[in-house]
């Protein structure tokens, strides 16, 4: 089935309107590849006003609905980091987030998820401005996350938030990949530290 698809494209030159929007219809007939019922697609694309005269700062929005009520949401903002960023560079970023959320999905209604097995931690460090993040694993770990990998909305996140995430090696140490909210922060969180804290040297070149 194909996926009913709703394309709303604003402050794109007129000349690239029509790639982009083949771009997305592209990206979005692949996302049957993980969920062959979704019953609507909607993607928005538009410049915030206080970027209207630099760079290429679109931002972009996803929604998706898939039976039996599930709306699925992705945003991307643009940040100072992504005033330069390819308009289909944020296209594909927007897309593979919104692919690990369908598969998310469609692992959990076949009952496939074992969550258990999951690691947990705590998001002890958040630099949201820049985009990323450090994450605090249970044997006292420190794992860096970018806000691409975040699965729910990326403001959700604050210090203290509990999430379960999936672990790769970077090219500068342990990365949290497919991150997501599992409870937010309690009062009583020990391990938080929540004083302002210099992230370590490197990470910053990385998350630009």
């Amino acid at each position: 089935m194909e996926v009913p698809i709703q394309i709303n494209v604003r402050d794109v030159p007129e000349a690239r309107q029509a790639q982009v929007e083949e771009k997305i219809r592209q990206r979005a007939a692949k996302l049957e590849r993980f969920c062959d019922h979704i019953t609507s697609c909607r993607v928005a694309i538009d410049r915030p006003h206080k970027f209207e005269t630099s760079g290429n700062p679109f931002r972009m929005r996803i929604e998706l609905t898939v039976p039996p009520g599930h709306d699925l949401v992705v945003r991307k903002e643009p940040t100072d980091y992504d005033l330069h960023t390819d308009l289909s560079t944020i296209v594909n970023g927007a897309f593979e987030a919104a692919e690990r959320q369908l598969k998310e999905l469609v692992e959990r209604q076949r009952g496939d998820v074992k969550t258990h097995d999951e690691p947990v931690a705590l998001v002890t460090r958040l630099f949201r401005d820049e985009g990323y993040g450090f994450l605090k694993t249970n044997d006292g770990r420190d794992v860096y996350f970018h806000r691409n990998a975040v699965v729910d909305a990326w403001d959700r996140l604050e210090l203290g938030t509990q999430v379960r995430f999936e672990e790769t090696m970077g090219d500068m140490g342990p990365q949290a990949t497919t991150v997501q909210v599992v409870d937010k922060p309690g009062a009583t969180l020990e391990r938080v530290e929540r004083k302002t804290m210099r992230e370590p040297l490197g990470w910053e070149e990385q998350a630009r």
